[in-house]
């Protein structure tokens, strides 16, 4: 163990601490804050939001975007103007954040756990495709959950670690079954699946921007869709519903208070100038680890799966065993180099504990042997 966290201090060129994913500002940051703050717009209107807007729903290949406080009210609110209301379920990954199950919680509507692919550590297709054939049927144009009498209203993939998953064929099932797509690309931003942006193959997108992503305003989340009425109900629903006028206080529904500061944009702008260069020193490092632990027998390091380029957010590694993994973690992060496990199942934490899951056989294997190495830009 010590020869890869000399190995990593070597790539980070630092004997000090190494974090797993720094923010970097290295552009134009500072100037553009200046310019919104003397501008007095700080809040969710000025001409940073609009311009990130604009700027971002261009580089990801989809006709709108709508930015956010944070990736969690990005979804949430993609869910709401879904439609999953209170009663509905919405079939997701137990490898994945907390956000992507606690969004659908929001809407009163229950997660059902489905496996990931060993390939892609994404939503299996196969998985979803048996789940469906074997316990759901659709009647009147409705997917309903035959063991519960449910109906399953959307299907939240989520691009583990940056890695697309296989999300055309996803994303053909969800239209067979009458399920609305909405993809959790939080973590892959710059990733691509067939030369196509991840969060471009469902009805909706959303991404993250949170401190520990490749780009980052502290926080911030996106929307992205090609549908005109979906995104002008997201900005509509963001904004607390409040109806457009000079100066009366009109709301037609209950809204959310989730726009995006003018001030957050701001930094976003000057981030988005330098997306394609953190992404080229990413796919480097990748590139460095890959070539690294060619030499170890019990260690994989993870790869961008087939047809897919990945913007390498967090790197990973396979141990060959929980005993394993918990050295590791213990040694690495008492030596300088800051490593974590993959996330605790969702479906093992309380609050979901009843929700239906498949087994899960690839996601307890990945939970107990993954580990996620330093992956900041060294720029």
């Amino acid at each position: 163990m010590q020869i890869i966290t000399n190995f990593i201090h070597k790539l980070y060129k630092t004997d000090d601490f190494i974090a797993l994913h720094e923010p970097r500002f290295l552009g134009n940051e500072k100037k553009y804050l200046n310019e919104c703050i003397d501008s007095t717009f700080v809040s969710s209107v000025g001409k940073f939001v609009d311009r990130f807007e604009d700027e971002f729903a261009a580089y990801v290949g989809s006709k709108y975007a709508v930015a956010c406080v944070n990736g969690t009210a990005a979804l949430h609110a993609a869910l709401y103007v879904a439609g999953v209301r209170e009663g509905n379920e919405v079939l997701t990954q137990a490898l994945s954040f907390i956000a992507t199950s606690n969004a659908i919680s929001y809407c009163g509507a229950k997660p059902v756990f489905l496996d990931v692919d060993k390939k892609t550590l994404g939503l299996s297709a196969d998985a979803l495709q048996n789940f469906l054939e074997q316990h759901c049927k659709v009647i009147n144009g409705v997917c309903k959950n035959t063991l519960t009498d449910k109906t399953i209203k959307a299907c939240v993939p989520m691009h583990t670690f940056g890695h697309p998953c296989e999300i055309d064929a996803i994303a053909k099932l969800c239209k067979k079954w009458h399920i609305t797509l909405v993809e959790d690309s939080a973590e892959s931003l710059g990733s691509f699946y067939k030369e196509q942006h991840t969060g471009t193959f469902g009805a909706m997108g959303i991404f993250s921007f949170n401190g520990n992503k490749i780009i980052t305003s502290g926080g911030g989340g996106v929307i992205v869709t090609d549908d005109a009425a979906l995104a002008k109900e997201l900005k509509h629903i963001t904004t607390t519903a409040k109806v457009p006028h000079k100066w009366e206080y009109v709301h037609d529904k209950v809204g959310f208070n989730y726009r995006l500061p003018n001030i957050n944009a701001a930094l976003l702008v000057a981030q988005m100038e330098q997306l394609e260069r953190f992404l080229q020193d990413k796919r480097q490092l990748a590139q460095e680890y890959e070539t690294f632990f060619e030499d170890f027998d019990d260690i994989a390091f993870i790869k961008e799966p087939k047809d897919a380029k990945s913007n390498y957010w967090l790197n990973a590694i396979i141990l060959k065993d929980k005993a394993t993994r918990d050295t590791f973690l213990e040694f690495s992060n008492a030596n300088g180099v800051m490593s974590r496990p993959a996330w605790q199942l969702l479906s093992e934490l309380e609050m979901f504990a009843e929700c239906y899951n498949d087994g899960l056989e690839n996601s307890k294997y990945f939970q107990e042997r993954v580990v996620n190495i330093p992956s900041g830009v060294r720029v």
